[in-house]
């Protein structure tokens, strides 16, 4: 039998992807869960096997194309009669169990800022059930949806308030806008990036290119993949973010000499030791002496959303672009922990190996070049959030000493990029000051784990 296959919904609050590659081609004939297409969401690539064994018909999307989630992917002629997945993952949906029916159908996880939090368990049994997950009541953490809520509504328990048109409109808008890394649960989640609003300042026409002789003499290379996604989150954060920067100069002699003696300890581990862990760990401790620093700005609602967990993005380096592998509670982690972690992320994003949810979900990004850190520089921030930290290389310089001497030290430049309707400068510097405070002594945060 003839089996369309849609874009399933691949992780919570997305409602599209980018075909990155196909794997088979009209013609082939594929087995069930046979890589069928990378797709790619919130720079993570997700491999989507195929549900049904048989022959490629056709492909219904291009490479570089961004699809829907529902959206047509392939048609295959099936091998077998197995039912068919629920709607949105093929061409028929079972049998409803019987239980309320939705007012409306509504778009699949579509992102907003009212977004329906449930795990892609509870949403496949909701869609089995008929269930539409705007109007169950979440008992979970954050209102998340669970299995027992659905079950509640099922029996015709509490539900939720009907969505106006009003907010049904802006959803579908918020829909097609690209979502920065936005936090997971168990933890509070930040809203995804709304669409910039009509009062934005207009771009400037495109100029046309100058003509050039003909040979070759130029290279166009589409905008594709996470290149894609990165050239569409920093135009959103420009766009909507008041950006200032903030430079502090920092002491780093006492921690080279701590970390020298550590990292002898951990290499003995397998774990490489930098000086990461020790910059988070002394960031977690200004966030919490400034929570407005691990914040983000609900513009649909005007409020500021402080977040009371500590997820760090590090912005790293990969092959196709820049990635923000994220840590999750990292006050909860040690050094040692940290070190382990990052050595982990950082291998695994080199090869495109990082889920999503562990690309998503930061409340502060630190972004480092290592011994390429250079003197200064103005990091943009990783909208929605509200504060970004620059780390620079280590120097050894010639300082004076309290008594008057000319000693050797290691200083290091740190500049934290600010979102100016949030955060006013002195607090900026206020936080800067405690994270200078614990770098240049880093026994505090010994003490502080202990």
């Amino acid at each position: 039998m003839t089996f369309e296959f849609r874009l399933p919904d691949i992780g919570e609050g997305v409602a599209q992807g980018e075909v990155v590659k196909w794997h088979v081609k009209v013609g082939d004939t594929i087995k069930e869960d046979q890589p069928l297409v990378s797709v790619l969401t919130d720079k993570a690539n997700v491999e989507i096997p195929s549900p049904r064994g048989g022959k490629v018909l056709a492909l219904h999307a291009k490479e570089g194309e961004i699809v829907k989630v529902g959206g047509l992917l392939v048609t295959i002629d099936a091998v077998g009669g197995g039912a068919a997945p629920p709607s949105g993952h093929g061409a028929a949906s079972p049998a409803a169990v019987p239980g309320p029916a939705p007012a409306s159908p509504s778009p699949p996880a579509a992102p907003s800022f009212g977004r329906i939090l449930a795990p892609p368990s509870v949403r496949h049994k909701a869609a089995q059930m008929g269930i539409d997950l705007a109007q169950v009541v979440g008992t979970g953490p954050q209102g998340r949806i669970t299995d027992a809520d659905l079950a509640t509504f099922a029996k015709g328990g509490a539900r939720a308030a009907p969505t106006s048109p009003a907010a049904t409109a802006a959803t579908a808008a918020e829909a097609s806008a690209v979502r920065p890394p936005t936090p997971q649960v168990p933890q509070v989640g930040a809203p995804p990036v709304p669409s910039v609003p009509s009062t934005s300042v207009p771009m400037p026409p495109v100029p046309e290119a100058a003509p050039v002789p003909s040979g070759p003499l130029q290279e166009r290379i589409p905008i594709r993949g996470l290149r894609r996604v990165i050239s569409e989150h920093m135009a959103i954060s420009h766009a909507r973010a008041a950006r200032f920067t903030y430079v502090e100069e920092v002491d780093m002699s006492e921690l080279v000499r701590v970390r020298e003696r550590a990292k002898k300890r951990l290499e003995e581990k397998g774990v490489q030791l930098s000086y990461l862990p020790f910059i988070i760990k002394s960031v977690v401790q200004g966030l919490k002496a400034h929570p407005t620093m691990n914040a983000y700005v609900d513009d649909a609602k005007q409020e500021i959303v402080l977040n009371r967990y500590y997820n760090i993005g590090i912005a790293a380096a990969a092959p196709d672009g820049l990635i923000v592998p994220v840590i999750k509670n990292a006050d909860r982690k040690s050094i040692h922990a940290l070190a382990r972690e990052i050595q982990d992320l950082s291998e695994r994003g080199k090869s495109g190996k990082l889920s999503r949810d562990e690309l998503t979900g930061s409340t502060f990004t630190i972004t480092s070049l290592g011994s390429l850190g250079g003197v200064l520089a103005t990091p943009i921030l990783n909208y929605p959030e509200v504060a970004i930290l620059g780390v620079h290389k280590i120097s050894k310089r010639p300082v004076f000493a309290p008594d008057g001497s000319v000693v050797p030290a290691h200083l290091m430049n740190l500049s934290i990029s600010l979102d100016h309707r949030v955060i006013d400068g002195i607090t900026g510097a206020e936080f800067l000051a405690v994270v200078k405070s614990h770098l240049e002594d880093p026994h505090q945060l010994f003490l502080e784990m202990a």
